[in-house]
């Protein structure tokens, strides 16, 4: 019951043509039912316990701006205007690509234009109130229907008349760019965009007409100055900055082939760390049999090699002490890109990834600054990687959140910007934020999560956004005495980093006793080798199922009493919060098949989280019992919800909501207090408002409210999939354990190849050791080229469109998206950012990456789509976000960076945007849908505005 469609009518009374071809065609097989011969009425009707309740004619139902609409509710409407005749609905497209729904009038005495339009947006949603055209007559058919296809296009008064009301200067060119985007004429300067057809792809497209005349012109500028005489003012008032071109010399081949050469090396301390545990392995096995294959060492020797490449101490002195050397005499200010100084910076930060600095928690991260160079002052809560460069100040007794970027670098063009970066006493920076090099953060400041710091923050002010601007004073919600730091609570920080590193060999050991069955004791390598392979599968299984058990039992341990409101760091309550929010990162990591699927609701119910009927979750990092998903609701990739927030010694959190049917797009964030309302959404790289009423939207930084309306589309392939689906998309699913078991036979091979390396016929354990790097160099390739081919079998090449979330091809791609995190990406991918690697890995998967480009992300989601011209430069946690899910519909578009274009740090540009050449995006900016950036111009923000740096 409540389901929708067309009628069709069947069984032994059905009418018959006497024209064999017209009765084939009017009565075709209905092969879903098992009927020879049906009607198909075009009467849409829905199934009520009452009966059909007729809804239309379906060749009168169509889609405007991704919304399904009735014509005839349009028509009624019309026709009970006063001083109307008859009246009909269609819709036209302009010549700007721009589709209108029109209203075809005939009109009679008592007609009045001002007061019917008043009217009809009294009574229809904004979507349907249409553009009014009087007509002479109304074509019709020979049933005496009208003929919609007949209605006169395009019409003589727009094509002929201009505004009503005499306009002059910047307001009349402006009307000519309105009624060339949207196909309407503008009756006057108090006409508002939105309500005369205006929507987010049209904002976008009239924006890359008003930066013809008006480079710094933005997306944000429309929304927020929304009439034309509005916009008209703001316009004449931003700077008239025509760009000035420069020349951006593709990445030198040399330092290309010097980034190459040093992966061997880099590798290399990644392979010993797999010796030493390969040895380990061998000497515990050598206690319970022979065991011929397995390499053994002396204990001390292991001992060594694990204190020196698996303890903290150890992995941050090789890291610092690397980083130390190879930025020795480096200083602040422009570098070239892929010059000297460039490339020891990428060599200390992938030193720092390969020895396991980057995974330093809890007060090893201020040991970790402070051995880089860092001046970290006490009583400082440090929950971010501090940088390689050294350049870092922080006050006492400031505190700086998770995944904040303190990097103090990145690439504008062919030059990289190095830059010190200093947190004022008592002050505290929000998760995910960045921080330009050379920014200053004053004392008792306030930076607030998602910003982008560009300058000086003076003391004691609160500041937000991308670019951050000034909101007001410090709130300082926290008690104003500091609490007390004892030792016990740093010391359980310090067991619990402790217990997070030693998980996976936790989960490990049931992994290796299942192996043990298949291995007999006084196998030969090649007879060990052939019993490991047989046991991928289930040994797979076990460490899966071990791994998610300590997980799952650890968090909802650590979640009891995890109470809102304000406790000191050094506190159970602290401890506890930052605990499982380290579990549930290195959950979305380590158990990655397990997001984006049916059965993630099913686990994050385990683990606490209260999350409704139909709800879509991918990798959201949240506090689980503290959060509540609604019915339906829809969480994209890498969302946080409820995160802790720290200042003054002080840690608070609170409770998250997501509404029902409601939206956070990727990378958006909801604070603790704050919900989705139902039916809302909060746009990609956006935070969730303080206060939003139901069915509203919001994008950006700060967060700016939005016109939008849903589209509509067959709920059966969206909210209310049949069995026949679910069973579908959970076989497709359930294929994602093939990467995973793909990547543990990849892990055997490596340890038999380190075997073979070890033996009498080989080079010995010290020449294992130094060959181990070429081992996981040629592992890393083969993972890689897997993934190539899983992305051309399972969907071939991508192309624009749109695809339905219950739908075969939806799940596909999610499925070739598994086999690049988890076999790709931890085997080399994500290991090589900004090298020609990375870029021929791209190629393979469909990219069209120009020469000397430097791309430091692999999140490029449909690759094919993705075009990057010569010296393009892709800094680090980019998205070349290349589709979106809004309404739980896939739309995929192209995104094009043309030569020497650059995206900052943490940019994301959306599908349909093209970036124009010797372009720069800063850090943390976000292009919407269908924008285009004008050539040598630069932009900041979130959304994109003119950056006068």
């Amino acid at each position: 019951m409540g389901g929708s469609g067309q009628l069709v009518i069947g069984g032994v009374g059905l009418a018959r043509y006497l024209d064999p071809d017209k009765d084939a065609e009017k009565y075709a097989p209905l092969e879903s039912l098992g009927w020879q011969r049906a009607y198909r009425s075009g009467d849409l009707v829905r199934a009520e316990p009452e009966g059909l309740i007729f809804l239309g004619r379906a060749d009168e139902q169509i889609k405007l701006g991704g919304r399904r609409i009735e014509l005839g509710e349009v028509d009624a409407a019309l026709q009970a205007l006063p001083g109307v005749a008859g009246a009909a609905a269609a819709v036209r497209t302009a010549r700007s690509g721009n589709q209108l729904l029109v209203g075809y009038l005939v009109t009679q005495d008592g007609w009045d234009h001002a007061a019917a339009v008043t009217r009809l947006r009294a009574e229809l949603p904004a979507a349907l109130v249409p553009l009014l055209a009087p007509v002479a007559e109304l074509p019709t058919r020979t049933s005496g229907k009208v003929d919609r296809d007949a209605l006169p296009w395009p019409l003589p008064d727009l094509e002929t008349s201009g505004p009503t009301e005499q306009l002059y200067g910047t307001e009349a060119w402006l009307a000519e760019q309105w009624t060339e985007t949207l196909g309407v004429t503008v009756s006057g300067a108090a006409d508002d965009f939105f309500a005369i057809g205006g929507g987010s792809l049209a904002a976008a497209r009239l924006t890359t007409r008003l930066r013809t005349r008006y480079p710094s012109a933005a997306v944000l500028d429309i929304y927020q100055q929304p009439t034309l005489r509005k916009l008209a003012r703001h316009l004449e008032k931003s700077a008239h900055d025509d760009g000035t071109a420069r020349t951006v010399t593709p990445v030198p081949l040399r330092s290309q082939l010097v980034q190459s050469l040093l992966l061997l090396p880099l590798f290399t301390l990644v392979g010993l760390r797999w010796t030493v545990a390969v040895l380990a392995l061998g000497n515990v096995l050598h206690r319970f049999g022979p065991y011929p294959w397995a390499p053994t060492a002396s204990w001390w020797l292991v001992a060594a090699g694990a204190l020196l490449l698996y303890s903290p101490p150890g992995r941050l002195a090789i890291a610092a002490g690397g980083a130390r050397l190879l930025m020795r005499g480096v200083k602040a200010g422009r570098h070239p890109r892929g010059g000297s100084v460039h490339l020891r910076l990428w060599t200390a930060e992938r030193l720092a990834e390969c020895v396991g600095a980057t995974s330093l928690t809890g007060s090893w991260l201020e040991r970790y600054g402070r051995a880089l160079g860092a001046k970290i002052g006490p009583e400082v809560d440090l929950h971010s990687l501090p940088p390689v460069t050294g350049m870092l100040k922080l006050g006492r007794g400031c505190a700086v959140e998770s995944e904040v970027d303190l990097c103090g670098h990145w690439l504008d063009g062919d030059h990289l910007e190095i830059g010190a970066i200093k947190v004022g006493a008592g002050a505290a920076v929000g998760t995910r934020s960045i921080l330009f090099p050379g920014a200053r953060v004053g004392k008792r400041a306030e930076v607030a999560p998602g910003s982008a710091v560009v300058g000086q923050i003076p003391t004691g002010q609160r500041w937000a956004g991308a670019p951050a601007g000034k909101l007001g004073k410090a709130k300082h919600n926290w008690p104003k005495e500091r609490p007390q730091r004892g030792l016990p609570w740093r010391a359980a920080y310090g067991a619990a980093g402790f217990c997070l590193t030693a998980l996976p060999v936790l989960a490990a050991l049931p992994a290796l006793l299942v192996v043990s069955l298949f291995v007999p004791a006084d196998a030969g390598l090649a007879g060990a080798l052939r019993g490991a392979l047989l046991a991928v599968v289930p040994g797979a299984l076990a460490f899966g199922c071990a791994y998610a058990a300590l997980l799952l039992v650890a968090v909802r341990l650590l979640s009891l009493g995890l109470r809102t409101g304000t406790h000191p760091t050094h506190s159970r309550v602290g401890w506890q919060a930052w605990t499982v929010t380290q579990l549930m990162d290195l959950s979305r990591e380590t158990l990655f098949p397990l997001y984006a699927g049916l059965i993630t609701p099913v686990w994050l119910r385990l683990l606490g989280m209260k999350i409704g009927r139909g709800a879509e979750v991918s990798t959201v990092l949240a506090l689980p019992s503290l959060t509540t998903v609604g019915e339906g609701a829809f969480l994209a990739d890498d969302t946080l919800t409820a995160p802790y927030e720290l200042g003054g010694g002080w840690v608070r959190i609170g409770h998250s909501e997501i509404g029902r049917r409601a939206f956070l797009g990727n990378s958006g964030m909801t604070a603790p207090g704050r919900t989705v309302p139902d039916d809302g959404l909060v746009g990609v790289l956006s935070a969730t408002p303080k206060k939003a009423k139901k069915g509203s939207s919001y994008l950006g930084l700060p967060p700016v409210k939005l016109p939008r309306s849903t589209a509509d589309a067959d709920q059966s392939r969206t909210y209310e999939p049949p069995a026949r689906l679910l069973w579908a998309r959970g076989l497709v699913e359930l294929c994602r354990l093939v990467p995973v078991f793909c990547s543990a036979a990849l892990a055997v091979l490596t340890v038999a190849a380190l075997c073979a390396l070890t033996t009498r016929s080989g080079p010995g354990v010290w020449g294992a050791a130094l060959l181990s790097g070429a081992v996981l160099l040629a592992a890393g390739l083969a993972a890689c080229s897997v993934a190539v081919c899983a992305k051309w079998l399972l969907v071939g090449r991508h192309r624009t469109g749109e695809h339905p979330l219950w739908s075969g091809f939806v799940w596909r791609n999610e499925l070739a998206d598994t086999f690049v995190e988890v076999l790709a990406v931890p085997w080399l991918a994500g290991s090589v950012p900004g090298t020609p690697v990375l870029a021929l890995w791209l190629r393979g998967l469909g990219g069209r990456i120009g020469r000397g480009v430097w791309c430091e992300s692999y999140w490029l989601p449909e690759t094919d789509l993705v075009v990057l011209g010569d010296g393009v430069s892709v800094n680090r946690g980019c998205v070349l976000q290349t589709h979106l899910f809004h309404d739980r519909i896939l739309r995929t578009d192209i995104v094009v960076l043309h030569e020497g274009a650059t995206l900052g740090p943490g940019g994301i540009v959306l599908p349909g945007s093209t970036v124009g050449a010797r372009s720069t995006l800063g850090p943390a900016s976000l292009v919407m849908a269908g924008e285009s950036v004008p050539a040598d111009t630069r932009w900041l923000g979130n959304p994109i505005e003119a950056w006068r740096s």
